[in-house]
């Protein structure tokens, strides 16, 4: 059987995690079929994985976390659809502290159906040209077309929350361009995945998905060195599910990737924290991003920068992270 190796973060630990701020000294090792166990002995490979630094991001060191603000050029998207002119949103994201933006013109919320390649285009491309000077831009795009013009308009990553399983001409684009990319776990398309989503063990499930993903990747040519990986709360996963991953999220840095997390104003924190508002959400939203920073979680993709700023911010100055400070 395929055991995994979840690092246990700790304030002292002999290891440092990814090349971060967290420590660890003890693995959780887990199994199909068995409960988990505490260990000391770790393989060197895992070993290696677990504690090798990741490599810069669009020219940004992750050995502190970094806040992607999210930009949605949409009229639909489940948060802030159609509420502000994109550009100028972006650029208040850069004043409240933003390190990078994710541009999307695409709603990927549960139920929503999939816009034409030209309206995509014309939906980001003019934010992409406005922001790209101001701040590293990520295009939001599963799509070829979208991503090569969002990198001929400025940006410099793409954040396919397919995992590279919609469209079989993005991996030879991202390859070529030689630029960062994340791949997203999903189970199904935005307009089904909620649909009763079932897995065998969640967090062991999204694991060997995300590993198959970066092995084909690799296979296009892109280095592991460049691929960002994202558990996808939320995307074919029920409130259990959600919570499966995140009290578990430092075993994806086995993979040797960078981790991003998108959990920003999602429905199971309206769930759980009483708040039907999605823009009443970001308390939540910052407990869950604290929650992860403790686990080692390097990206942060949220709507309300300034807030989670403010909070990691209190956070590092508690824990005398002073590597890590902003």
């Amino acid at each position: 059987m395929t055991l995994y190796y979840r690092p246990l973060p700790i304030s002292h630990g002999r290891h440092l995690l990814a090349g971060g701020w967290a420590r660890f000294s003890q693995v959780e090792v887990l199994e199909r079929g068995r409960p988990p166990r505490i260990g000391d002995d770790v393989p060197a490979p895992v070993l290696a994985a677990l504690t090798a630094p990741r490599a810069d991001l669009v020219g940004l060191p992750l050995d502190r976390p970094r806040v992607m603000g999210i930009v949605n050029a949409t009229p639909d998207s489940f948060s802030d659809g159609g509420l502000y002119d994109p550009a100028t949103h972006g650029r208040q994201l850069i004043g409240d502290g933003a390190d990078i933006l994710d541009i999307g013109g695409e709603s990927t919320r549960p139920g929503a159906a999939e816009v034409p390649v030209p309206d995509e285009i014309d939906r980001i491309v003019p934010a992409i040209r406005a922001l790209s000077g101001s701040a590293p831009v990520s295009a939001d795009t599963r799509k070829a077309a979208v991503a090569r013009a969002a990198l001929d308009a400025g940006a410099a990553m793409v954040n396919d929350v397919s995992g590279f399983d919609f469209d079989p001409d993005l991996a030879p684009l991202v390859a070529q361009a030689q630029i960062p990319v994340c791949l997203m776990h999903a189970q199904g398309l935005p307009a089904t995945m909620q649909d009763d989503p079932r897995y065998g063990d969640v967090l062991l499930d999204v694991y060997d998905a995300l590993d198959a993903r970066i092995r084909r990747a690799e296979a296009a040519g892109i280095p592991r060195a460049r691929i960002v990986v994202d558990p996808g709360i939320g995307f074919g996963k029920t409130q259990a599910h959600n919570l499966a991953i995140l009290r578990r999220i430092s075993l994806y840095h086995g993979l040797g990737c960078a981790i991003l997390l998108g959990v920003s104003r999602k429905r199971f924190i309206g769930a759980i924290g009483k708040a039907d508002d999605p823009a009443g959400r970001a308390p939540g939203t910052v407990a869950l991003t604290l929650a992860a920073m403790t686990q080692g979680v390097q990206i942060h993709r949220v709507h309300d920068v300034r807030d989670v700023i403010q909070a990691m911010r209190l956070w590092q100055a508690v824990n005398n992270d002073e590597k890590a400070e902003r």
